[in-house]
């Protein structure tokens, strides 16, 4: 965990480990602030840093000019996800990739495998950090602090569910400010709010594991169809016009006395090693909501259950978005 958050987060009643707030005092503020511990952000900056992404990632950088913000993959040649970002337009020449601090690495060395014959560079900022904002007052205060902290980027996932990434020397008087209207949160807070809007995250357990329709990245424009070639993207584009998806993306909910983790491998009624854990956030006393992908007709004709057949059931929720019906029809 940052130095920063180290200190900032001093506070009588918050409790800290491994890298995330795992405890804060109950507040009644209509906004909850969620320090983003556990995430971090890798810049790509120079001349072609449009370039080089345009011919990586899986969204169009050209709407992340538009629009400020998308998520976007890095796929392996086999369209699967070695990386997961969300892509940010810091300026003409600058784009922040935000993505869990336990792929950071990994995920950078990748980004230089390929951007050495590209006038670009890619490295890790240590001194840009995030918070999140939950809840009623979120637009309103993220408003606020951006007009107070110019640089400050802003990810808007929606009204209610909003980032905000700052250079590490500003942290302390946007906490300070946004305390004022805001209390403070634990990562699960951040999580389950996620996960609740069903988007999708990727972690070491499942780095390789998902193709982006399968984690539903074109509901949030993660993407493009139309842009051009990108790694991966003939595997990418061959499904959406040719193939047949078979497992996307759920929303489901699971009582177990163990946390279930991302990776975790699902079992129907009847088969094995129907789909797995995506995302993962406590919603109650051994309750948990999770995003999984499974087998469609599995999820949709069985029970589905965790690790095995003989494991907690998962009970099915409704995410709050329809898939492209089309995906799921035979194109041949």
């Amino acid at each position: 965990m940052h130095a920063h958050w180290l200190t900032l987060l001093q506070q009588p009643g918050i409790q800290l480990a491994d890298d995330r707030v795992i405890s804060t005092p109950a507040h009644a503020q209509p906004t909850t602030l969620v320090p983003l511990t556990n995430a971090c952000v890798i810049s790509v900056s120079g001349p072609e840093a449009h370039k080089f992404l345009q011919g990586q990632l899986s969204c169009d950088l050209n709407t992340v000019n538009s629009t400020g913000s998308l998520p976007g993959a890095h796929c392996n040649i086999k369209g699967h996800i070695h990386s997961l970002y969300q892509v940010i337009h810091a300026s003409d020449a600058c784009y922040w990739l935000r993505t869990q601090s336990t792929m950071a690495a990994d995920a950078l060395a990748l980004l230089k495998k390929y951007i050495m014959f590209s006038k670009a560079e890619a490295a890790l900022e240590d001194d840009l950090l995030g918070i999140g904002l939950l809840g009623s007052g979120a637009a309103a205060l993220a408003e606020r602090l951006t007009e107070a902290f110019p640089g400050t980027a802003l990810v808007r996932h929606s009204e209610t569910l909003i980032e905000l990434w700052c250079a590490a020397d500003q942290l302390a008087d946007l906490m300070a400010m946004a305390e004022a209207a805001a209390g403070i949160g634990c990562s699960n807070d951040w999580e389950l709010a996620a996960v609740d809007a069903g988007i999708p995250e990727l972690f070491p357990a499942t780095r390789e594991a998902f193709i982006p329709q399968m984690i539903n990245l074109q509901v949030f424009e993660g993407v493009s169809f139309t842009k051009g070639c990108y790694t991966g993207q003939e595997i990418v584009t061959r499904l959406q016009h040719r193939g047949q998806l078979k497992r996307p993306m759920y929303l489901a909910e699971v009582e177990t006395e163990q946390a279930p983790e991302a990776g975790t491998r699902l079992a129907s009624a009847s088969k094995e090693n129907v789909g797995q854990i995506v995302r993962v956030a406590q919603c109650g006393d051994h309750r948990y909501r999770v995003l999984a992908v499974i087998v469609k007709d599995q999820a949709e004709q069985q029970s589905i259950h965790l690790e095995s057949s003989a494991g907690p059931v998962l009970s099915m929720k409704a995410l709050p978005y329809t898939l492209d019906p089309r995906l799921f029809e035979s194109k041949r």
